[in-house]
């Protein structure tokens, strides 16, 4: 499937059914808790999408894009948080994508999403900002999966979702990969430039006279979180370690490493919402 039709279908992502439970429930209060809303919401690359794509909506006429959910909580009130939380309970968050193991997936786009708020307080990037697109890289992955499933099938089998070599076997295979396809929907959804950016460079953020720190972010958080899917060993690490765009941004292999999510509990926690 070409891109630009790919980019013309409508993404259903869906969302985790407990997130989706407990975020009702919790706007069922007469004071809802903004700061469990946004927890919850935090661990649901799909209800950030949604959350996000609300905000910068043109009817709140926003003097600037919002790029993190904190911001978009602020910006929406309890009858918009609802709604969109309802949609997803009606929509998506019961639906599988053939070829991905979602609790996996949720599980290694959370820690992406930590580890990528932990890189850019190292080098002086909005952390916010940079959870949201650790958070989200990847929904191109569920997009391509949900419109064209017969053709991801065979590469699944050649190369994992989450292998480190997933988005060039994709480039090969199609001319484009997940990232291409998660910035073009991004662009859609009207998110910041900033996020859109940082998705269509993350898999080279400074080739091409490119510069993008917060894709070199992303980058280097996801190598480090699908190293953790792959049970890398220090050797396999050494050798996998994106060290050009390490340099350009002044961290080596251990800086990344220290950042890891304390005991990745999210690989237990995310059990909880499935």
């Amino acid at each position: 499937m070409e891109l630009s039709v790919l980019l013309t279908s409508e993404a259903a992502l869906p969302s985790i059914p407990k997130v989706v439970a407990l975020l009702l429930s919790e706007l069922g209060r007469k004071d809802p808790d903004l700061r469990k809303m946004s927890q919850l919401i935090s661990a649901d690359p799909a209800l950030t999408t949604r959350l996000l794509t609300l905000a910068n909506a043109s009817m709140f006429q926003l003097a600037r894009k919002v790029s993190s959910i904190p911001e978009a909580l602020a910006v929406l009130g309890v009858e918009h948080l609802r709604t969109l939380a309802t949609a997803a309970a009606l929509g998506g968050s019961f639906r599988s994508v053939p070829g991905i193991d979602m609790q996996q997936f949720w599980r290694y786009s959370v820690n992406s999403a930590k580890i990528s708020r932990s890189l850019a307080g190292m080098v002086r990037q909005n952390q916010a900002t940079a959870f949201t697109a650790g958070l989200i890289h990847a929904v191109g992955e569920l997009v391509m999966h949900l419109g064209m499933p017969d053709a991801m099938a065979p590469l699944n089998r050649i190369t994992p979702v989450l292998d480190l070599r997933r988005a060039r076997t994709e480039q090969r295979m199609f001319g484009y990969c997940y990232a291409e396809v998660g910035a073009g929907f991004a662009r859609k959804w009207q998110f910041p430039d900033l996020i859109v950016d940082a998705l269509q460079h993350q898999i080279e953020p400074f080739d091409n006279d490119a510069y993008e720190p917060l894709a070199g972010v992303v980058h280097l958080a996801t190598w480090r979180a699908r190293a953790k899917e792959a049970n890398l060993d220090d050797k396999a690490l050494a050798v996998s370690f994106p060290d050009v765009v390490g340099l350009t941004l002044g961290l080596d292999i251990d800086m990344v490493l220290q950042q890891d999510p304390i005991d990745w509990s999210a690989k237990t926690d995310m059990g909880a919402f499935v």
